[in-house]
């Protein structure tokens, strides 16, 4: 438990590109953790390198959508040089994985270990990973985007 506040603080990563109920499902796996969720949101920078292009919305975007949902205790933006800085700072009772988030999670419990931390990691379920992934649910609007405007040349 933190010190400061005796309640478990559960930290969670992510893009929050389209929000969607899988993201509502992995926080809310998130919570049943802990007392507090803390969503890191990843930068615009950082979802190019790990998946080969930028986000759909801006970073900006993404974290202020994700704020309105309420779903977490609070939400910021990742840092763009130190990606474990968060971590360090924070120094989660919990880190809360995705089932499919494995880019800069390998080091983890070697840097649990390094800041003496008593953070524990937990590997979330997927909920309908068919259905409920940014991935997915951006190319469909990529194909209706295609679309409506081969409708409006016609």
């Amino acid at each position: 438990m933190n010190k400061d506040n005796e309640q478990t603080l559960v930290m969670v990563f992510g893009t929050f590109d389209y929000l969607h109920a899988g993201h509502e499902n992995y926080i809310f796996q998130a919570k049943e953790l802990g007392d507090k969720v803390m969503a890191i949101v990843a930068r615009d920078k950082t979802v190019k390198t790990i998946k080969g292009d930028l986000p759909d919305h801006s970073e900006k975007d993404r974290l202020k959508n994700l704020q309105e949902t309420e779903w977490t205790d609070f939400a910021i933006l990742g840092n763009n040089k130190d990606k474990t800085k968060v971590i360090k700072s924070y120094r989660p009772d919990i880190i809360a994985l995705g089932y499919d988030q494995f880019a800069f999670t390998y080091r983890l419990e070697k840097l649990v270990i390094d800041l003496k931390l008593n953070t524990r990691i937990v590997r979330l379920k997927p909920y309908r990973p068919d259905m409920y992934k940014s991935s997915i649910i951006k190319r469909e609007n990529k194909v209706k985007n295609f679309e409506i405007k081969e409708a409006n040349v016609v």
